[in-house]
Formats: C-alpha cells, sequence, structure tokens
C-alpha cells in the first residue's frame, strides 16, 4: 500500500509555527525589513487569491445548491434552521464572554490608581457628552473646574482610526430601522461581486436567481444549469490547487505580520501583550471553550457519527487558514472543502449554508465584544448592572447580523455596543494593540461554528429524505 503523507493541517501547523520562529530571528538580528519586502507580499498574493476565489465561488455554489434543492419549501426550511441555529449560538457566544469576564474580571486587575486616572477620564467624557454617570463612584465634582478638557493636541494615528471607526458606526446605527434590508440588495451585481464587504447582496442575488430557475422548466435552463454546475466545479478545483502551497503562504503569512509590530526589536511583542495580558487570556479562554468544548458537544449530540476527535482532524485545515488570514470570507472555500470531503456533508447544504454563515454568524466576535466591554469598564471603575448586561447580549447579537457587510465589523459592533450601555466609544483605542492577534483567534472560532452547524442542519434534512 502506498504511504500517506502528511495530512495538509500539520504542513499549516509547521508554516504557522516556522512562520513565527523566522519572525523572531529575523527581528532580533535586524533584517525585519527584508521579511516585510520579500516574505509578507506573498502571504497578501495568498489572501488575495483566496478572496478572488470566494466570491464567485459563494454565488455559483448557491445558485447549485437551490437547484439541488428541487422545490422551494426544502430552501425555507433549511433557511429558517440555519438563521435560528446560529442565532442561538451567538447568543450562547455572548452570554459565556459576559460569564467569563465577571468570573476573572480582567478590568480589575490593573494598578488601583492607573485605574483612578482612568475613572476620571471617564467622568470628563461623561460630563463633556451631558451623560448621567449612574453608579455611586464620584472622584471628581461634575462641572469643576477639574473636568476642563485638556488643549487640543495633533491627532495620533490611533485616534483616527478611532474617529473613522466612530463615523462608520454613527452612520450604522442612525440608519432607519429597515436599513439593513436595503443594504442586503444590490443595485448593480458587478459592483457587488467586486467588493468583498458586498458578500451579503451576492448572497440575496444568488438566492434570487436560483428561486427563480427552480421555476424555469427543465428543457429551457439545462444550459444555465450546466455552466453553474461548470463554473462551480472550476472554482473548487482552485481551492484545491492554492492548497497545495498553503503551508508556504502561511509561513510567510505569519512571519511578515508579526514582523510588522516587532520592527526590529522582539521585546515590542511581548511589551504590546503585556498590559493587556488578562484581557487577552479571558478571551481566548471564552473562544477557546467554544471551539473545544461548545460545538463539539453540540454537533456529537445531534451528529452521532461524528466523533470528538473526527470534527477537529477534518476542520484542521480549514481551523489553521482561518487563523492565518482572519477571514471567513477568505477561508469560506476551504471550510466548504473540508466540510464536504471530510464530513459527508452534501453540495446542497454547504453551498447554502456555509456563505450565510461566513457572512452573518460571528460567534468569536460576538463572544469578544462582551469581554471587551466589560473590561472596559471596569478599567474604568465602572460596575454594570445586570440589566445594562442584558442588554449587551441583545445588541452585540442583533449587531453580529446588522454589522455583517461592514468592514472592519467587529470593532464597529464594539463601538454600537459600548454606546448601548452609556460607555465612551472611544476606548476601542485601548484594545487595538491586541485586536489582531484575538482576530485571528475569534475567526477560527466563526469558521468551527459555521462548519458545526452546516454538518447538524445535514443530519436533520437526511432524516427527511
Amino acid at each position: 500500500m502506498p504511504k500517506k503523507g502528511m495530512p495538509l493541517h500539520t504542513k499549516i501547523i509547521i508554516g504557522l509555527v516556522a512562520g513565527v520562529l523566522f519572525a523572531l530571528v529575523s527581528s532580533n538580528f535586524g533584517f525585519s525589513k527584508f521579511t516585510i519586502d520579500y516574505i509578507n507580499p506573498f502571504g497578501t498574493i495568498f489572501i488575495n487569491a483566496l478572496k478572488l476565489i470566494a466570491v464567485p465561488l459563494v454565488l455559483f455554489s448557491i445558485i447549485k445548491g437551490i437547484i439541488g434543492l428541487k422545490d422551494a419549501s426544502s430552501l425555507g426550511r433549511i433557511g429558517i434552521k440555519t438563521l435560528g441555529i446560529y442565532l442561538v449560538t451567538t447568543m450562547v457566544a455572548v452570554s459565556v464572554g459576559l460569564l467569563i469576564v465577571n468570573i476573572f474580571q480582567p478590568g480589575k486587575q490593573i494598578d488601583e490608581k492607573q485605574r483612578v486616572e482612568y475613572r476620571k477620564d471617564y467622568e470628563r467624557w461623561a460630563y463633556a457628552e451631558g451623560k448621567t454617570i449612574k453608579d455611586d463612584i464620584r472622584l471628581l465634582p461634575i462641572g469643576g473646574e477639574n473636568l476642563a478638557s485638556d488643549a487640543p493636541k495633533s491627532k495620533s494615528e490611533v485616534e483616527k482610526q478611532v474617529e473613522s471607526k466612530m463615523q462608520t458606526a454613527k452612520a450604522t446605527k442612525e440608519a432607519g430601522p429597515l436599513q439593513m434590508l436595503v443594504d442586503m440588495v444590490p443595485s448593480n451585481l458587478f459592483n457587488a461581486l467586486g467588493n468583498n464587504g458586498l458578500m451579503l447582496q451576492v448572497i440575496v442575488f444568488a438566492l434570487f436567481f436560483g428561486i427563480v430557475l427552480l421555476k424555469i422548466e427543465d428543457e429551457k435552463k439545462i444550459h444555465v444549469v450546466g455552466f453553474v454546475d461548470g463554473m462551480n466545479e472550476v472554482f473548487l478545483k482552485m481551492v484545491d490547487v492554492l492548497m497545495k502551497g498553503a503551508p508556504f503562504f502561511v509561513f510567510a503569512l505569519l512571519a511578515g505580520k508579526i514582523s510588522e509590530m516587532a520592527g526590529d526589536d522582539p521585546s515590542a511583542v511581548i511589551e504590546i501583550f503585556k498590559g493587556l495580558g488578562w484581557y487577552s487570556l479571558v478571551v481566548i479562554v471564552g473562544l477557546a471553550f467554544m471551539v473545544f468544548v461548545f460545538y463539539p458537544l453540540l454537533l456529537i449530540s445531534v451528529v452521532k457519527k461524528v466523533g470528538y476527535f473526527q470534527f477537529f482532524k477534518a476542520m484542521g485545515p480549514a481551523q489553521m487558514l482561518a487563523f492565518s488570514t482572519s477571514s471567513s470570507a477568505a477561508t469560506l472555500p476551504v471550510t466548504m472543502d473540508c466540510v464536504q470531503d471530510n464530513l459527508g456533508v452534501s453540495k446542497k447544504i454547504t453551498s447554502f449554508v456555509l456563505p450565510i454563515g461566513a457572512t452573518v454568524n460571528m460567534d468569536g466576535t460576538s463572544l469578544y465584544q462582551a469581554v471587551a466591554v466589560v473590561f472596559l469598564a471596569q478599567m474604568h471603575m465602572v460596575d454594570l448592572s445586570l440589566e445594562q448586561q442584558t442588554l449587551i447580549v441583545l445588541t452585540a447579537t442583533l449587531a453580529s447580523i446588522g454589522s455583517a457587510a461592514v468592514p472592519s465589523a467587529g470593532l464597529i459592533m464594539l463601538i454600537i455596543v459600548l454606546e448601548s450601555v452609556g460607555l465612551n466609544p472611544a476606548w476601542i483605542a485601548i484594545i487595538f494593540p491586541v485586536d489582531r492577534i484575538l482576530d485571528m483567534c475569534r475567526t477560527v472560532v466563526n469558521v468551527t461554528g459555521d462548519a458545526a452547524v452546516s454538518t447538524i442542519i445535514a443530519s436533520t434534512e437526511e432524516n427527511k429524505s
């Protein structure tokens, strides 16, 4: 018998580790610029190629999936199941985040004197905004001279980023109640196809096209069906070809990103995470619970034929790629490949459920928001009531769907959640330094959740066939 080669997910892990080590070595010996200029571009090429494939693959795979359903009634049934389960898992994720952040209280691990200064800043902001502080802590007299704002300063890059995110969040929040529905319908298909941030519009068009195609007589749609089927196979084969080079591309991606963070000072990476260590640890604990406990147990309880370790072996390549790229959309082609080939889910399910999940299912992002909001409140000596924390659950859950097509959706959603409980949205600047790494981790959660939900839906549909 021919020997089996090393599994792809093992190769990708080796690429990840090699990338981190290479970045630290290049930083230590002062050639980070070489890594950024000559290694990092290959990682960028890889992400661009995956994004290039993702949009047309979503378009053709959804249309093909709807054609495979044969009738609109099964489409409606699967759609309701998909959105219902995603909504439940998102609420669970937010609740888990609130539970662990209240248990570990990372914001209270910061030096007391520093927290007092943070509290003063919070009261200055509240006074300037005309907001009422609901708790009993009063470190400064409201209306007193100490609350006068400092002299204007030139804006740093971080302040400019915060201002930009706040403007986007404000526009999102002030939009009409049905603005989300308006944004879902494209006015120009080619514009939607040319912008990964408009994936939801592509999905809506694909659903509309596929449903209409179901209503056309077979002899009149045979060529269209053949074209859709052929194009879907072409883009799936592109994924196979790209993944052969994934270990090297992942190496280049990680080496470049860490070199950008560290420069020629390897200790800079350590300093970046030291001050936010407790916060990062709590977020990672919550994300790990979702990946290693919640999703597998949910899956095993419904789908008896899938084992705990079998699930992780099947999803390994997609999880590693999600960690490397920080993009559910870029990872989507590989996620579909893993769920179909390794978990045995039919194309008609994966082509419908997974693209929707990559767009609206943001469990990892929602959990991180819950932790971030309470952490920032704790830092500023603000105790959020049970009512306010319940509001966080509802706001984060709804925002995860409503902001799905917004670039940098995680930070935009966080601003909306902060404002919903009366906190300063500019506090997002505090967690900027660790957001990149945590974004990589929460993308793994999003992808794992998509895979688990699609497998569960496939299992329930098999019982009906």
